[in-house]
């Protein structure tokens, strides 16, 4: 009678013995080197692994895990704030800002006297200002949509915040703005039509409940045909109420790429008491909800219960305050890049692997300057190498259309064109 094999897979103090999983134990907590030792075992149990391959398998699994599972890629999709791969790629002083902030800091503490500061994020909110001179003060909270949420149920408790019916819009992942504010005691009174909204609209349902204006960018949308919309100037002109104005994408001054994306610098001008937007996007730092306006405004944003719950780590705090203090970003470099470069590096990368340059119109992205193409140029590989590329050892994430795999790397780092050429040769 043959015997069972399963008689032959080793035994439990054989397998935490092993030098690969002493060695994991290093870099790993023990209940994922354990969930790990199950899983082989349970295989071996089960038939579908020989029970001499067992401490190889596991050694070959083990080496593989990390104690965390975010992979970076290469996005050559040629879209620059690309949501669903982290949006804005943070510039080196950044990234060592992290760093610094992982231990511990001084992020609530005064060195000089040795007591608790009340001013945390002092310096992130000094970068701000700095970089938006605008505005008489600022306010970093976690994320856009926290932003808005504090800045109407701060400036409108309890009331009505005034907004066009073309500005009703649906943010990522299902979340709608109306839904969004209303989860406070805040009510939203809709003005005017989805496609035209004039400011008698507004001065029509101005009352003894209206607490606030609101005026949101669309940014990811766009109506175009018969419409009209009321500027920020305009509103101002129609009450002294708090104007809170949601730019959405996070561009400071006018950039002459996007001529009509709004800009805080000119929203503060034109009279809003608040103009929120997020760290993410154009402005290239990390995910963060950033509010700038008036020292009143500001301080009743403060102030409100929410600002506690809707507070930002340090780690961003210091990401933030870099990315505003070091000279370029990869989304400055990625929207202003040269034609003639974006072509030339295109063309040597299509060289090397024997592939033809077309071309390819790039996106902003991140729900910034909907419709507005980035002309530039791209490598066109067969369709069925855009998952193996994704899958490769280095992770290259680029564009489906029409049936070709279309690699941009309008941004990607100039010294990472010798990988991307490595990994589509790898799937060639």
């Amino acid at each position: 009678m043959t015997p069972d094999p399963r008689r032959f897979i080793p035994k439990m103090d054989e397998i935490l013995q092993c030098p690969a999983v002493q060695q994991a134990h290093e870099y790993l907590a023990p209940h994922r080197v354990r969930t790990v030792i199950d899983a082989v075992l349970a295989g071996a149990r089960a038939g579908s692994l020989a029970p001499a391959h067992v401490e190889e398998e596991l050694a070959s699994r083990l080496e593989s895990l990390r104690p965390y599972s975010l992979r970076p890629v290469i996005n050559a999709t040629g879209v620059i704030v690309h949501t669903n791969l982290g949006r804005a790629a943070l510039p080196p002083a950044a990234v060592d800002a992290l760093v610094a902030a992982a231990s511990y800091t001084d992020v609530e503490m005064d060195l000089d006297t040795g007591l608790r500061s009340r001013d945390r994020g002092r310096a992130a909110v000094a970068a701000v200002l700095a970089a938006c001179p605008g505005a008489e003060d600022a306010l970093v909270v976690n994320n856009g949509a926290s932003a808005l949420l504090l800045a109407t149920a701060a400036l409108a408790p309890g009331k009505e915040v005034i907004i066009s019916r073309g500005e009703l819009i649906e943010i990522g992942a299902g979340f709608r703005l109306p839904e969004l504010i209303e989860s406070t005691p805040t009510r939203l009174h809709e003005v005017g039509a989805t496609n035209r909204t004039h400011p008698a609209d507004y001065e029509r349902a101005l009352g003894e409940n209206t607490g606030a204006i609101l005026k949101v960018h669309p940014s990811n949308f766009l109506i175009s045909g018969f419409t009209s919309s009321v500027t920020v100037a305009q509103l101002r002109q129609l009450t002294d109420l708090p104007l809170i104005v949601d730019i959405g994408s996070g561009l400071l001054s006018p950039d002459s790429v996007l001529p009509d994306e709004p800009s805080a610098s000119e929203a503060l001008r034109d009279g809003a008491d608040v103009v929120l937007f997020s760290g993410d996007k154009l402005l290239g730092g990390p995910q963060a909800g950033v509010l700038v306006g008036t020292k009143e405004a500001i301080a009743a944003c403060k102030k409100h219960p929410l600002a506690r719950a809707v507070r930002i780590d340090k780690l961003r705090l210091n990401a933030l305050e870099a990315a505003l203090s070091t000279p370029d970003n990869a989304v400055h470099r990625a929207l202003h890049l040269s034609s003639a470069r974006h072509k030339e590096r295109t063309e040597a990368i299509a060289a090397a692997v024997g592939a033809e340059v077309v071309e390819h119109d790039g996106r902003v992205g991140g729900g910034g300057a909907p419709e507005v193409p980035l002309a530039g140029w791209a490598v066109a590989l067969p369709e069925e190498l855009a998952r193996p590329l994704r899958m490769g050892e280095t992770a290259v994430v680029a564009r489906v259309s029409h049936g070709r795999c279309l690699v941009d790397v309008r941004c990607v780092p100039e010294s990472q064109d010798g990988e991307l050429i490595d990994a589509i040769r790898a799937v060639m």
